[in-house]
């Protein structure tokens, strides 16, 4: 318990010594987390975070010592969540070479799009027959939220709102099954999203994301399941456009 103790208060220094430090540990602030989690959930939590909001980027290798020294923790926690995020689509292990951040392929792309296009069909099918949740939620208020920061170009932070908006959809739509199958999908896509919308600096795609999210909510409350499939649709398919340009031409560099 001492070195976890330890651990954490290393955490907490680093967290404050810069602003890229804060990036990599906003995790940990008391010991009631473990309480409910482990040392290794919390580390696992937290390298998902960081590759969701792109600190690292596709192919880049991951090390335990540093990772270990950053997050305040010993290599152990660091292996256990490597082990965790390989399982969830996130990094690749490559014996006797290490830990990579996942690297996926226009073709792997294209396949995945195509059946997040159909589960998130399903998601919308299930919420127009009780629109009455959506407007109970936390949906509206995360929706005006992206607007405000749409409207001053911060990509990380719409970026994980993005994301953030069509988890929530699943949750609401009751089917934990679902719920787990479409995180998958969308982990594995979120190590290209946010370079695919950092590359628009002029934010436009930003402003457009959010204003899909409105239209598909506003759609959804109303029961009119033809509208919302629509704009989800036309939505996703301008983001696997922004993904696979963004994947060719990696690929050609």
């Amino acid at each position: 318990m001492c070195q976890i103790v330890d651990n954490l208060r290393f955490g907490a220094k680093l967290a404050n010594r810069s602003t890229k430090n804060e990036e990599f540990m906003t995790f940990a602030h008391s010991l009631g987390l473990l309480k409910s989690q482990s040392l290794p959930s919390l580390v696992q939590d937290e390298l998902e975070a960081m590759l969701r909001k792109g600190a690292f980027s596709p192919g880049d290798a991951l090390r335990e010592a540093t990772l270990a020294t950053q997050l305040g923790v010993s290599r152990g926690p660091i292996r256990e969540a490597f082990r965790s995020l390989e399982e969830k689509g996130l990094v690749k292990v490559e014996k006797n070479r290490g830990v990579f951040v996942r690297v996926i392929s226009p073709q792997e792309a294209d396949d995945i799009f195509e059946v997040r296009t159909a589960l998130e069909t399903l998601i919308v099918s299930r919420l127009v027959k009780s629109p009455s949740c959506l407007l109970h939620s936390d949906l509206p208020a995360l929706l005006i939220k992206a607007k405000k920061l749409a409207s001053k170009a911060d990509f990380a932070a719409c970026h994980a709102l993005n994301i953030e908006f069509h988890e929530r959809l699943a949750e609401l739509a009751g089917n934990i099954t679902l719920l787990h199958t479409y995180r998958r999908l969308v982990n594995e896509l979120s190590l290209f999203r946010h370079q695919a919308h950092a590359s628009h600096i002029d934010a436009s795609t930003l402003r457009q994301s959010v204003a899909d999210h409105q239209n598909l909510f506003d759609s959804l409350v109303r029961g009119d399941k033809r509208t919302a499939l629509q704009v989800l649709k036309r939505h996703v398919e301008e983001s696997r456009k922004r993904l696979k340009k963004i994947l060719s031409n990696s690929m050609v560099t």
